[in-house]
């Protein structure tokens, strides 16, 4: 799977994400305290991360493909030694 359609689907989550905080912001008072806990703890969370994901993915990509590497080299240095 390419880069373009990774963000792609990570843009649409986060446009799915982002749905059901707006009801919640534009919904009656009375209605807050069925949506809160969903909208605190699942929505917002999800939408954090994948925004953050499509803002700087390629950085944490870029860290765990560094470390990855470190990891084979040192495991390949210890293979030769032993």
């Amino acid at each position: 799977m390419n880069q373009g359609t990774k963000r792609s689907i990570f843009r649409w989550i986060h446009i799915a994400l982002s749905i059901p905080i707006l009801g919640y912001i534009y919904s009656p008072f009375e209605k807050l305290p069925d949506y809160a806990p969903a909208t605190r703890f699942v929505f917002l969370p999800g939408m954090v991360l994948t925004g953050l994901w499509m803002w700087k993915g390629h950085v944490l990509r870029r860290l765990i493909s560094t470390r990855s590497a470190q990891q084979d080299a040192e495991v390949a240095g210890y293979a030769e030694r032993s």
